[in-house]
């Protein structure tokens, strides 16, 4: 079961469309609004869509307990949006709404989407509170930059509901893998154990392009998907997350920073800037070993004779430079090797070459690693380790990858 708390913020419509894609996914949703966002979304509506009654306050259904009952029994608490009054309170352990009494029961994974003005949001006490939230466990996405309440633009926007349901279901499947290996992954105060906490992380994601007019390119058929889910995993483990994301036409994973490149060159300065500060660097991205030697400035046409050859140059090794030149002593480097071919022997040779840590080694082909849903990979040490991950999703492929890296981290 999972309780979707909703707090007093215009952003609360917005959790109408969530609460849609938890309950036709099958889940058994309970919403939980403050009084305050009655005033947006009125009880009628989430009765409607969730199919139980709403209540605001702990004296309806006194005998069944409510505010202890939901807590106890919820497999996630998702609050969205979560505003910075909710914030504070949660933070303090104030009980003073059905929500906030909830919260302290609350013995799962906990997941705020927080919502308001720039100001309020950057705010040091917000800041604090959110520290303290995430100090406990609980996921606390960074609000999305974007269009707000009247003229105001900035950091504040909720995030897509589709991203916050992505977010909740990545954390919502590592506290049952948790459970379904007999470990706790979350703690009494109601929060995940979450390794990557503290921790800076770099993901790349997509295909490079290279141009060679204004029209044509030299590229592969990458779709970010595998390095999207990389990312997910790594916020629903507490990380800060920059996203590198070549030429990917994906909604951006709900508290990462996200930064567009089109080009390997432009994926190399922008990686190497954001590993500058990072604990870990994941290239799963697809970047193209060459580049034209040459691009037109203008279209090229088709004439009578043959075709120029196209001459190409090496574009920089990415992966090899982040592996020979850490700016952080203990940062962990994680690349991805796509074969179609002896491939956990091509990829042993690509990790000694590349002086990684750790290498993803996966097979692709039609049908196979690009584009799909699932995948399956071997995870390469520099130590000789060798982890199979059977053919499964993208996101436990994504976990995986986490775990290996957290093992590696300096404490």
């Amino acid at each position: 079961m999972i309780v979707l708390g909703v707090a007093g913020g215009i952003a609360a419509y917005k959790a109408c469309e969530l609460l849609r894609l938890f309950t036709e996914s099958g889940y058994d949703v309970r919403v939980v609004p403050t009084p305050s966002a009655l005033r947006f979304v009125g009880a009628p509506t989430w009765a409607a869509l969730s199919g139980h009654p709403v209540h605001t306050d702990v004296w309806s259904d006194v005998h069944e307990v409510p505010h202890v009952r939901l807590g106890q029994s919820a497999d996630l608490v998702v609050v969205a949006p979560a505003t910075a009054d909710l914030l504070a309170r949660a933070a303090t352990g104030r009980a003073d709404d059905l929500l906030a009494a909830t919260l302290l029961t609350a013995r799962c994974p906990v997941l705020y989407a927080p919502a308001m003005h720039t100001e309020m949001w950057e705010h040091p006490a917000t800041q604090a509170n959110v520290a303290t939230l995430r100090s406990r466990g609980a996921v606390v996405l960074d609000p999305a930059a974007g269009r707000l309440t009247g003229a105001d633009s900035g950091p504040g926007r909720l995030p897509e509901p589709a991203e916050i349901f992505a977010a909740a279901r990545t954390v919502l499947d590592r506290a049952t893998r948790g459970l379904d290996h007999g470990s706790r992954a979350f703690s009494l105060a109601g929060g995940l154990a979450l390794d990557l906490a503290g921790r800076h992380v770099v993901v790349s994601a997509g295909g490079t392009r290279e141009p060679l007019d204004p029209v044509r390119f030299l590229g592969n058929r990458s779709s970010g998907r595998q390095g999207y889910a990389v990312a997910r995993a790594a916020l629903a483990r507490g990380a800060e997350v920059t996203l590198v994301a070549a030429n990917v036409e994906l909604p951006d994973p709900a508290g990462a920073k996200v930064v567009r490149v089109r080009t390997a060159a432009e994926m190399r300065d922008a990686v190497r800037e954001a590993a500058a500060t990072a604990d870990a660097v994941v290239m799963v991205a697809a970047v193209a070993d060459f580049r034209p030697a040459t691009t037109s400035a203008t279209k090229i046409k088709k004439t009578g004779s043959d075709p120029e050859p196209i001459a190409l140059v090496r574009n920089p090794d990415i992966l090899a430079e982040l592996a020979h030149d850490r700016p952080r002593p203990g940062q962990v480097v994680v690349g991805f090797a796509a074969e179609t071919d002896d491939v956990l022997a091509n990829g042993r040779a690509k990790l000694a070459a590349k002086g990684a840590d750790l290498l993803v080694v996966n097979e692709v082909g039609e049908g196979r690693g690009f584009g799909t849903a699932d995948n399956a990979a071997t995870l390469l040490g520099a130590d000789g380790s060798a982890v199979d991950v059977p053919l499964g999703s993208k996101e436990r492929l994504a976990d995986a990858i986490w775990d290996a890296v957290a093992a590696r981290l300096p404490r």
